[in-house]
């Protein structure tokens, strides 16, 4: 079986030192790719770093709305700079935040357009994150399309209602290993409804961890936080698996062909 990590943060200082045995635990477990996303300009070349050392590893790059603050004036030129010399690379992660403190809402959305122009012209998929903002996202990927191969709702969590809708612009939903605690039950009954052919599983990691008694591993960390092992996707694949009467082989067969569609080297027809 072979498994990829839709969304993760490889790059994370929090790893500290522990990425080579985090990946070879992975491996053990079937997970074999990653698709490791920048934040900011300052880990674009780190995230290239460790795909170019790493096998199974591939970057995509973006302003992450919580450090778009820190950017240069001339980002946008060096981002596409960055994906060209990167044509594997996706975009991202980038989105809309209502939930930060402080947050400058015209400013993201500028900064939003600006990825979403990239995907289309450059056709890569792009990875979107948002927080109390899915009306608003919703309206900038009508007013600017992304690539015609789609896009990720990374750890989706929108209303039900308005799961249709995202369908129907070109959505692909991933499901995280935090969604497996008790008070997420009904994002977990929300994703039965998930078109079968638009699922994707992350880990987020060092985010986004499990509940601790269900987690395959853990980093090592101070503190109180649990910190999330890339290693815990295989639990969202289990989890969704038995919530559709699927083996979790055949559902993985799926996913890899879900990610391979809106990743792959080939723009979807």
């Amino acid at each position: 079986m072979q498994l990829t990590d839709a969304h993760c943060h490889l790059q994370d200082a929090r790893f500290g030192g522990q990425l080579q045995e985090a990946l070879a635990k992975c491996r053990n477990l079937g997970l074999t790719r990653w698709m490791v996303n920048a934040t900011r300009e300052s880990d674009w070349e780190t995230v290239a770093a460790l795909a170019r050392t790493h096998p199974g590893l591939r970057c995509s790059f973006g302003l992450h709305p919580w450090w778009q603050k820190e950017r240069s004036t001339e980002w946008r030129v060096a981002l596409e700079n960055c994906l060209t010399l990167h044509p594997e690379a996706g975009i991202g992660e980038t989105g809309l935040d209502r939930w930060m403190e402080g947050f400058d809402f015209e400013d993201q959305t500028a900064v939003l357009h600006e990825h979403l122009e990239l995907s289309r012209q450059l056709d890569r998929a792009i990875t979107l994150h948002c927080l109390r903002a899915w009306p608003e996202l919703a309206g900038c990927i009508k007013r600017c399309p992304p690539s015609k191969r789609g896009f990720l709702l990374h750890s989706f969590s929108a209303p039900e209602a308005m799961l249709e809708q995202w369908v129907n612009l070109g959505a692909y939903f991933s499901f995280s290993p935090a969604f497996l605690h008790p008070k997420k039950t009904a994002l977990r009954e929300m994703f039965k409804h998930v078109p079968l052919e638009r699922l994707l599983v992350e880990s987020d990691a060092p985010d986004m961890a499990p509940p601790r008694e269900l987690a395959v591993a853990l980093l090592t960390q101070t503190g109180e936080r649990l910190l999330n092992h890339p290693g815990n996707v295989v639990l969202c694949l289990r989890a969704m698996a038995a919530d559709r009467g699927l083996a979790p082989e055949t559902l993985a067969l799926q996913l890899e062909q879900n990610y391979e569609r809106l990743f792959g080297n080939k723009t979807k027809s």
